[in-house]
């Protein structure tokens, strides 16, 4: 197959965060501050991703506000002309602080949002953040800056999903991710407690379909479907390094944020390999390209070219082999691996005590 360019660098910055979420998609094993990249070595990746063709980096964590020299990495970013994202819990995020990172020349803000109720919100970030997400959402756009904001629905905040669109429309979003959890890492762990039953699912869109209506002038909105009730899976990414890659906190180089969960794998480190080789030649970046290395029912099937037989890694948490089909597939001999954790929540009462999460970092 020919091989592109990468379109994106996801730049995980550090695993340190203020928040807790019960669906956080970093690792169960958190990378320690001790173990991150130092600030030379962050300023040879973004130089190494702009060689490469890299056309924009989305500076991520945890919490990326946490490293103190963001601004300088931000702007060795420009210098390697990358458009440069900021994904922040908005925790940190001072006007003096927000001054700096637009002198180093950020482009715009991605900022999360928990629940449209401070109570829910604070109750599910284990943190008591939504006001300060509030007057982080103020400061940017005083600054001129674009925000866009993002929330992670599951079952405790699907009801609000109405709610929520208006709150980021108030706090002058552009553009609004809804992102159906994923269940990686924490998500992964806390699943029996956030995956919605069906029947949440469809009211949910069809509140999603009337604010789109109602807002249709106002602001984007993304809806990122919930595969655990897809008869197909979502292609990886568009594919295994195919469009992006990712640098964890400690230099691991990954086709995606969730591949370390991959024990099969080894992984190049930007401490001892270049970016452009890893791209290109890395066994873990080479091991789920094109579809000679699917099985069966992939290897024959039609949609093989269209979803590249679904997520590696679910299909590895999941059943333990990331060359198998992916559960989510109707036609995976796995598939049970996702009903069974459908039915197991379709009797859960609505008015039951609040979910006990195992929380992220604590």
């Amino acid at each position: 197959m020919q091989l592109d360019l990468p379109y994106a660098l996801t730049a995980e910055v550090t695993h340190r965060c203020p928040l807790h979420c019960p669906y956080c998609s970093n690792p169960i094993e958190l990378r320690q501050r001790e173990n991150e990249l130092s600030t030379d070595e962050w300023l040879s990746v973004l130089t190494q991703a702009g060689d490469l063709g890299v056309a924009q980096v989305h500076f991520t964590g945890g919490e990326p506000l946490l490293r103190q020299d963001l601004e300088v990495l931000v702007h060795c970013a420009r210098e390697a002309e990358l458009y440069v994202n900021l994904i922040t819990s908005g925790i940190g995020l001072t006007e003096e602080r927000l001054r700096q990172l637009s002198e180093a020349g950020i482009n715009s803000v991605q900022l999360s949002v928990q629940a449209s109720s401070a109570k829910l919100a604070d109750s599910i970030a284990g943190f008591n953040s939504h006001e300060l997400k509030r007057q982080a959402a103020q400061r940017i756009r005083a600054s001129g800056l674009p925000l866009h904001m993002n929330v992670v629905l599951h079952r405790a905040n699907l009801h609000q999903i109405e709610e929520i669109i208006e709150l980021c429309v108030e706090w002058g979003a552009q553009r609004l991710e809804l992102a159906n959890a994923q269940y990686y890492g924490w998500a992964l762990r806390n699943v029996q407690q956030l995956l919605p039953r069906r029947e949440q699912l469809q009211e949910a869109e069809a509140a999603y379909v009337r604010a789109r209506e109602r807002f249709r002038n106002q602001i984007e909105l993304l809806w990122i479907l919930p595969d655990y009730y897809e008869e197909f899976p979502k292609p990886c990414i568009g594919g295994w390094g195919r469009l992006s890659l990712t640098v964890a906190p400690d230099g691991r180089v990954l086709p995606c944020t969730a591949a370390s969960e991959i024990r099969s794998l080894s992984f190049e480190n930007v401490k001892e390999r270049e970016l452009s080789w890893i791209w290109k030649h890395s066994p873990s970046f080479n091991a789920f390209r094109g579809s000679d290395w699917m099985p069966e029912p992939c290897k024959s099937c039609e949609r093989r070219e269209l979803d590249y037989g679904g997520c590696r890694c679910q299909a590895f948490l999941l059943t333990g082999d990331a060359r198998t089909a992916d559960p989510v597939c109707k036609w995976s001999p796995h598939r049970y691996a996702i009903t069974d954790r459908i039915r197991s929540i379709e009797n859960i009462d609505d008015h039951a005590p609040a979910p006990v999460y195992s929380y992220r970092g604590r």
